[in-house]
């Protein structure tokens, strides 16, 4: 065969290849390659010619190599087969066991339907058999059934008479035989078991009762008390309560607990009437250490550990008179001594040493840390509460002290006098007493309500001030107009000099340390303008009764006329020989010779100059003293003299005119300002001569 047919031929139909190339892209390929390595090695090898003789040995070779491949393709294939035919002779198998199986099944169903069927036919039966096991649980629970009523009446009895444990023993057996009964009857329950929920309550309620009264029961009877405990633990620790209805038994007894003790004490009625809080707050700051030393030594050893009876003791208490003070400061507004009590009570008695801070109590009835009796505005409101009704009250006290000075100003008799014969009022002292103990005692409450109460004082003193000033206008208008005739007019005007020292001496109690002096300095210039109203009334008392005398003044006559001058130095002397009854330095307003002998002595200079040519000199030196004297005061002095020309007067007046008014000196107080100068007379004397 030619080789390149016998190629041709192998690589239509490949050794091992069951099927033809088309079929079998990838074989195809594969040959191809395998094909072109061949030849490409085969003509790597025979390239040469001497090669050539080796061709037989190599042919030989491959024959060997292709005949050991066919071999072991043909063991793969067999092999194969071999499996494949086991695994068909096993779907057999299963194909068999999978129709025997849907035979049984078919069986079973229809063995199935017969069943239910049949089942249909015994429901009657089932039913009499329910109904028979009933009757037969119901014959056996019977004695029992026919107990419940009076085992209900017993358990009250029991309940009645506070005896708690056995009651509660005896309500679980019950509960007990109903559950059975329940679960016997399939669900049903029977009416004799309807007592058993009001027989729940009653017996809550008791427990409740004795919660309310723990501290009296600890006294008296902590087995009752214990075993209230016993029975809301016990039914707070099952899993299926009593009732019909879920209940804590623990939080119902808590919260009795503290119910019951804020009613002791916090209680509606309980609350303290108008002018009882003192009363009230005495009671408590008694009560309350003693009610948690009680807690502390006999109701927290009848209790478990976890109640925590004397943190709850505590805390219930501090809750139940906080509510109870915020009640009664959203009610009628206090009185001035209910609320300074209520702040001091409050704020340094309650958590003081002799209440919640005592040392004979427990850490555990620490309160220090709650919310605080009364709010930051609550304090705001009773200090300004407290404020008002004492201004109106001071106000009022220091009226009357003023309405009764002023009813002694018209009396018949004198003034009174100390011992040391001056003349004295205890209306100064009196007044500064009310301001000053009204500051004093609100240091013991808190700084900002004595710095409010200050306040008030030094306003009221003020107002008082204005009214004493008010009064002595009044009184001196209608001294002088005649229409209240006070027989000892000047002497009391001299009294309220001493008054006004007095006053001025102890306003210097009213000084309060970290308080702005801006206030006090107001009422020191109330004081002044005081003193200098009651000097003006004075001199103006003393201008009135000599007013006849000066009725001629200014004129010759006056001055050669020694009468005239005695009679005024009389009057005045008379008129200040109650000087001596006025305290230092008051009387210096009265008696001040450093103001009163410049002016004399420089009058006299004026009035006793010989030459009238050098008056210009002596008015610019009296201007120079004096910078409120006046052309017309300068004027009625040159016409007291009576030896002015009219040139020389204008040469004096142009002198003073020509110097400016200096500025007055320190201390000096003004005199030519408060004398109104007369009214200058017609002038009949000719321009060259002099007037007589």
């Amino acid at each position: 065969m030619d080789p390149a047919a016998k190629d041709n031929k192998e690589s239509a139909h490949p050794p091992g290849s069951s099927c033809p190339g088309p079929e079998w892209p990838e074989q195809e390929r594969a040959e191809r390659l395998a094909r072109g390595a061949a030849l490409k090695w085969a003509s790597g090898i025979f390239y040469r010619p001497e090669q050539l003789a080796r061709l037989g040995q190599y042919r030989s070779r491959e024959v060997q190599r292709t005949s050991s491949l066919e071999a072991r393709i043909k063991s793969v294939v067999q092999s194969y087969l071999k499996g494949v035919q086991t695994g068909v002779w096993q779907l057999a198998q299963a194909l068999e066991a999978v129709q025997g199986a849907r035979e049984s099944l078919g069986e079973a169903h229809r063995l199935f339907r017969s069943m239910a069927e049949a089942a249909l036919t015994l429901e009657p039966l089932q039913e009499r058999v329910a109904q028979h096991k009933q009757l037969q649980a119901l014959s056996q629970l019977l004695p029992r059934l026919r107990a419940v009523p009076a085992a209900v009446a017993h358990t009250q009895t029991l309940i009645d008479a506070q005896r708690l444990l056995e009651a509660y023993v005896s309500l679980w057996e019950l509960e007990q035989l109903r559950e059975n009964t329940r679960v016997a009857l399939g669900g049903l329950e029977l009416p004799a078991f309807e007592g058993l929920g009001p027989l729940t309550e009653a017996l809550g309620w008791a427990v409740e009762v004795a919660a309310g009264t723990a501290g009296q029961l600890a006294r008296e009877d902590p087995a009752l008390l214990v075993a209230a405990v016993r029975v809301a633990e016990v039914e707070a620790g099952r899993t299926g309560p009593l009732g019909q209805h879920p209940q804590d038994w623990r939080q119902r007894f808590l919260r009795a607990l503290q119910e019951g003790l804020e009613r002791v004490y916090f209680g509606t009625s309980l609350l303290p009437g108008p002018g009882a809080l003192a009363e009230w707050l005495e009671t408590l700051r008694v009560a309350l250490p003693a009610e948690l030393a009680t807690a502390e030594a006999l109701v927290a050893p009848c209790c478990p550990p976890n109640y925590k009876v004397v943190q709850l003791w505590a805390h219930t208490l501090h809750s139940g008179l906080r509510r109870s003070l915020q009640q009664l400061l959203t009610g009628p507004e206090l009185r001035a001594a209910d609320a300074f009590t209520l702040l001091h009570w409050a704020q340094h008695v309650y958590l003081g040493p002799e209440m919640m801070g005592s040392l004979e109590l427990g850490p555990d009835a620490d309160v220090s840390q709650l919310e605080p009796l009364l709010t930051l505005e609550n304090v705001e409101q009773l200090e300004a509460t407290f404020v008002a009704k004492v201004q109106a009250s001071v106000a009022q006290w220091l009226q009357k002290a003023l309405d009764g000075e002023v009813a002694e100003w018209g009396l018949e008799k004198e003034p009174d006098t100390d011992p040391s014969g001056f003349y004295h009022s205890p209306m100064p002292a009196i007044v500064l007493q009310i301001l000053d103990e009204n500051i004093r005692v609100t240091s013991v409450v808190s700084k900002s309500l004595q710095q409010r109460v200050h306040g008030m004082a030094v306003s009221e003193l003020g107002a008082f001030l204005r009214s004493f000033s008010d009064a002595l206008i009044r009184f001196s208008r209608d001294h002088l107009r005649g229409e209240a005739i006070a027989p000892h007019y000047v002497s009391y005007l001299l009294a309220t000099l001493n008054h006004h020292t007095a006053l001025r001496s102890s306003v210097s109690v009213l000084h309060l340390d970290g308080m702005a002096s801006v206030a006090l300095a107001r009422v020191e210039a109330a004081l002044d303008e005081l003193q200098r109203r009651i000097c003006r009334l004075v001199l103006e008392a003393l201008l009135a009764e000599l007013q006849p005398l000066f009725s001629s003044l200014p004129s010759r006559w006056w001055l050669s006329s020694p009468e005239l001058l005695d009679g005024v130095c009389e009057r005045t002397a008379n008129f200040c020989r109650d000087f001596r009854r006025v305290r230092s330095p008051a009387v210096q307003g009265l008696e001040e010779s450093v103001q009163c002998a410049p002016v004399l002595l420089a009058l006299r200079e004026l009035l006793n100059l010989h030459d009238p040519t050098l008056l210009g000199l002596e008015v610019a030196g009296l201007r120079q003293q004096f910078p409120d004297v006046s052309e017309d005061h300068v004027s009625a002095l040159l016409d007291l003299r009576g030896d002015v020309s009219r040139e020389q007067r204008l040469a004096a007046l142009s002198s003073l005119q020509a110097v400016p008014p200096p500025s007055p000196p320190a201390g000096h107080r003004a005199l030519f300002s408060l004398v109104p100068a007369p009214t200058p007379a017609p002038s009949y004397c000719l321009p060259s001569g002099s007037c007589a």
